[in-house]
């Protein structure tokens, strides 16, 4: 006791700031909040400085603010009020200031679609017609095998493009919250892609455990475990996971496969892999609450890629922290 005291009345005397009811709020937040700290800031920001509307502040950045206050978490309205008038207006989304060749209008209507679910499911869009027009722009760029198609085949997804199997499960998730019965053949072909596609990399394991989750067909039960054996042989010893079996560790793999594990149930998930992949996460938070940006090929900048990871970073705490 008399030695804490005497630390106390040195930090005192030296100004050192002293760990108690006077710190900060911020120094004591979960990982999560520091994580939407950092998000209810950078979501806005973009389309203020760059007159533009993107997929990783207004997609996956925005789906993991929505997906907070559907939680119950706290979110400043203006952190989100410029997004939810955006996704509103789908007839918009042609035309979202970011017209040049790198521009890709299927990932961006697919991106923006899968936010306006989020948003309608926080009660932050009120009006479902915006969604049926959405389903409208999604449901035509289906390409004749099923999926989505967003990047050359053989090719693994990065934070901001999602790659082919996570932006066809994103589309399908579109049109069966929209209309299920109004897009049922259309659902019906995605289906048959994510039961047929032959599965090598741990992104794609991912996306078609969250596409199949709730299929009970034979087809979809094999593909299923087949998936959730790839991502267990995948996990590195410190719980993380990279692009494909023995590849260095990467945020956003890690967070796309908590997400898919934490839709299973409890005893679905051999030996605590989302425990250890959560453990992870956190461990490699930056104190800003963001996570460095995954890139490929590694090792690249990129304020894009950064928001996304961190999107999807914050979406797997959300997702697994009634688990842990």
């Amino acid at each position: 006791m008399l030695r804490w005291l005497s630390c106390l009345l040195v930090a005192v005397a030296v100004g050192t700031p002293i760990a108690n009811a006077a710190e900060p709020d911020r120094l004591r937040e979960r990982p999560e909040q520091k994580a939407l700290r950092f998000l209810a800031r950078e979501v806005p920001r973009w389309a203020a400085a760059n007159k533009c509307y993107s997929c990783h502040n207004n997609g996956d950045a925005a789906r993991a603010l929505y997906t907070a206050l559907r939680l119950g978490e706290t979110i400043a309205p203006k952190a989100l009020a410029d997004t939810t008038a955006w996704l509103s207006h789908p007839e918009k989304w042609e035309h979202n200031g970011g017209e040049g060749p790198a521009s890709d209008k299927v990932l961006a209507r697919i991106q923006f679609a899968a936010a306006l679910v989020d948003a309608l499911d926080a009660g932050q869009v009120k009006d479902r017609r915006a969604l049926a027009r959405a389903a409208e722009l999604v449901a035509r760029d289906q390409q004749k095998g099923g999926s989505w198609k967003i990047d050359a085949e053989g090719t693994v997804g990065s934070p901001a493009t999602h790659g082919t199997a996570l932006a066809t499960y994103f589309a399908r998730r579109t049109l069966f919250r929209a209309d299920s019965e109004k897009y049922k053949s259309t659902i019906a072909k995605a289906d048959g892609w994510f039961r047929d596609r032959k599965v090598q990399n741990v992104l794609d394991a991912a996306a078609i455990l969250l596409a199949l989750e709730a299929a009970n067909d034979a087809p979809a039960i094999r593909q299923r475990r087949h998936c959730l054996e790839l991502i267990r042989r995948a996990q590195s010893k410190d719980g993380s996971w990279g692009p494909y079996i023995n590849s260095p560790a990467e945020p956003f793999d890690t967070a796309v496969v908590l997400v898919a594990l934490s839709r299973l149930p409890k005893d679905g998930d051999p030996k605590g892999m989302a425990e250890r992949g959560r453990a992870f996460l956190i461990s490699i938070q930056q104190g800003n609450g963001s996570w460095r940006e995954t890139t490929r090929p590694g090792g690249a900048e990129s304020y894009a890629q950064r928001i996304s990871t961190t999107g999807w970073a914050t979406l797997a705490l959300l997702s697994t922290a009634a688990k842990h």
